[in-house]
């Protein structure tokens, strides 16, 4: 059996676990990160919404104060992506509209946008008119809106491929291949590769994605209780410029619809969610829904080309909250469970992970979020 080691070995290569895997070898860790297939990453389907103000739930303060530190970091993020591959990001610093449908809707946002300044957020309510004199690709007859200045949209793949590339010259080894964590008592020692390799690592850390749980050699008392949730983007292509200027989200008849407007003429449509396991393939029906939703909020994609159909599966976990720190298994660390703000939650989880694993301590903004809140006292 050949054996080779590593400081840190990450499973899973998506956007989680490539930010990861770059932020400890800029440590000068060696690291090595594995995947069986990177391209079925929730990143690939995910729009990119850097959006903690339009994203705002009631019972999830703890979560949005870890969504806002993350968006402070980003545009330094991006900026260090860039300047070290070379690559774009796909970085827009463009502000958010949410849009009410009805009289209903706009009450709600009332609601939400008065919740939003008790916890110090910024927001702009907007009559009718203002909303359509700030996006007048939008339906007419819409009754208001809630602009949210600071969120913005990053394009996940090409976050992903600066990432990758940034691990490649940080000399991050990449591995195509599933990997199974080998113990020692209650410590991890590494992974084993389906050909018998041994990796061997004092440092193992879970970020992958909706599969965590099915990562082989786990305890089952030990396992990240997370869940796939299938959903589905559309890419649509109009000509010439964009004909919005920020990300658009509402809800149609209480159905929540997105869309993003690229530079390129791109407008990302999303996102449908479904639990139906590990299950794929695209649905007609959420197709449908979405296409008929995305040109009821704008009429003019009723001409635009369906470019593509994308399905992925978001990591959600019992609070759909993430899971980052430490595990009951000494030397595990979880970067897992993002649910929808996997894409967000990257530059934060990244520092916060790498933080760890060089000092020993996880920062306090991370508390909330740590896997023993989902342990079971005996």
């Amino acid at each position: 059996m050949r054996t080779t080691n590593a400081d840190v070995i990450v499973l899973g290569n998506g956007a989680i676990g490539s930010a990861v895997a770059w932020r400890c070898a800029q440590r000068g860790l060696a690291v090595t990160v594995l995947d069986p297939d990177p391209a079925r990453g929730a990143w690939h389907t995910a729009a990119g919404m850097l959006a903690p103000v339009t994203e705002l739930h009631y019972a999830e303060s703890a979560l949005l104060r870890l969504n806002l530190d993350s968006l402070t970091r980003y545009p330094a993020f991006a900026a260090e992506l860039t300047e070290l591959t070379g690559l774009p990001t796909g970085l827009q610093e463009c502000g958010t509209v949410s849009i009410a449908w009805d009289g209903a809707d706009l009450a709600a946002l009332r609601d939400l946008h008065a919740f939003g300044r008790s916890l110090g957020l910024p927001g702009e309510l907007l009559t009718g008119r203002e909303l359509h004199a700030l996006e007048p690709a939008l339906t007419p007859g819409l009754p208001g809106g809630l602009l949210a200045a600071g969120d913005h949209q990053v394009d996940p793949r090409l976050l992903h491929a600066a990432l990758v590339a940034a691990g490649e010259r940080a000399r991050v080894r990449a591995v195509a291949a599933a990997g199974s964590v080998v113990l020692s008592g209650d410590r991890v020692t590494g992974v084993r590769l389906p050909d018998g390799t041994q990796l061997s690592a004092a440092h193992v850390v879970l970020a992958a994605g909706a599969w965590s749980g099915t990562v082989d050699g786990l305890p089952e008392s030990t396992r990240p209780g997370v869940r796939p949730v299938k959903g589905q983007t559309l890419r649509l292509r109009l000509p010439g410029p964009p004909r919005l200027a920020h990300v658009v989200r509402g809800s149609i008849k209480g159905v929540p619809i997105y869309v993003l407007p690229r530079t390129d003429g791109t407008y990302v449509v999303g996102a449908s969610a479904e639990e139906v396991g590990f299950d794929q393939s695209p649905r007609a029906g959420a197709v449908y829904e979405l296409l008929r939703d995305a040109q009821s909020l704008m009429p003019e994609l009723g001409e635009a080309v369906l470019a593509e159909i994308s399905t992925g599966l978001r990591p959600g976990s019992p609070d759909n909250a993430p899971s980052i720190g430490p595990s009951a298994i000494t030397g595990l660390i979880h970067a897992t469970g993002h649910y929808r703000n996997g894409i967000l939650l990257t530059p934060v989880t990244a520092d916060a992970v790498a933080d760890l694993i060089s000092t020993g301590q996880l920062p306090d903004g991370l508390a909330a979020f740590t896997p023993d809140r989902f342990r079971v006292s005996a």
